[in-house]
């Protein structure tokens, strides 16, 4: 995918009965279903489900098996709670019979109420920093099969604003601050940027949870996989605008790291807010 529109397309989904939606996939190059396409394709049919006068303030959800890429996935969207302010839907994907993955989230009416965020630190601007391709293409010769992922073309782009190159051997403390936004322009409806934040909010996590180990070990010497992932949305943003993840990771431990995000406009805004534990572990050398 290079664009916002080719990702507009993979989030689109086809309505196979009343609540059950079916998706393709995005042919990641690393052979499997990329967790993001995942919860932002389930909370896309979860909206199918709702009123237009309400939108997602939170979605939770475990990932249960690895998906396979060359399968379509479908998505079961149970209509739990429509109340007078908020709306609860739960979501399964299932592929092959058995579901790999789900989901509950909770959709509100706008309505007033008190308001304050915490601050954004002071970071450098996007457009004085290289993306994270360009830092990638400085350490290219260290590991060609992992650059080939930061090579592929994606629909978002995204700017580290520290240089954390993965293979100098050097324990660093777990905060990392990244810019990011959809490629190309949006439509208005708050909806697709919220799918669109769900899609790009599972980059970079899992990431975070390892900077403390770099000592000892290398990111292609590490597996990986999300186990859960809890999503806030706190207020309206645009993902064809600048928008900063400020990740930290207060903890890794039995073979589990977790982390943490916030989500601002540069402007300032508090938008969203990310948890997500995933497993990382050391592979074993081949005897």
């Amino acid at each position: 995918m290079k664009n916002a529109k080719q990702l507009t397309a993979l989030l689109d989904l086809e309505k196979i009965e009343e609540n059950i939606f079916r998706g393709n996939n995005f042919q990641a190059p690393w052979g499997a279903v990329f967790g993001g396409q995942v919860l932002a394709q389930s909370l896309h049919a979860a909206y199918q489900t709702v009123p237009d006068d309400r939108f997602a303030h939170s979605m939770h959800a475990y990932f249960i098996l690895r998906g396979d890429i060359s399968t379509p996935i479908v998505y079961d969207v149970d209509t739990i709670r429509d109340g007078g302010s908020f709306t609860t839907r739960r979501v399964v994907a299932i592929q092959k019979g058995r579901p790999i993955f789900n989901m509950a989230a909770s959709f509100q009416l706008k309505q007033e109420g008190f308001d304050h965020q915490i601050n954004m630190s002071k970071i450098p601007p996007p457009d004085d920093l290289m993306t994270d391709v360009e830092l990638a293409e400085t350490w290219e010769g260290e590991l060609p099969k992992l650059f080939k992922r930061y090579r592929s073309e994606r629909p978002i782009e995204f700017r580290p604003v520290e240089n954390h190159d993965p293979f100098i051997s050097k324990k660093r403390k777990p905060y990392r601050n990244v810019w990011f936004k959809a490629k190309g322009k949006m439509g208005n409806a708050l909806s697709l940027h919220q799918t669109f934040l769900a899609y790009a909010s599972d980059y970079n996590l899992l990431g975070t949870a390892l900077l403390p180990h770099q000592k000892h070990v290398k990111y292609g010497e590490v597996q990986l996989a999300s186990l859960d992932h809890g999503m806030w949305f706190h207020r309206d943003f645009r993902m064809d605008e600048w928008l900063l993840y400020s990740l930290d990771s207060p903890s890794a431990s039995n073979s589990r790291g977790f982390t943490r995000g916030n989500i601002f406009t540069q402007d300032g805004k508090l938008v969203a807010s990310v948890v997500q534990e995933g497993m990382i572990r050391k592979m074993k050398k081949k005897e």
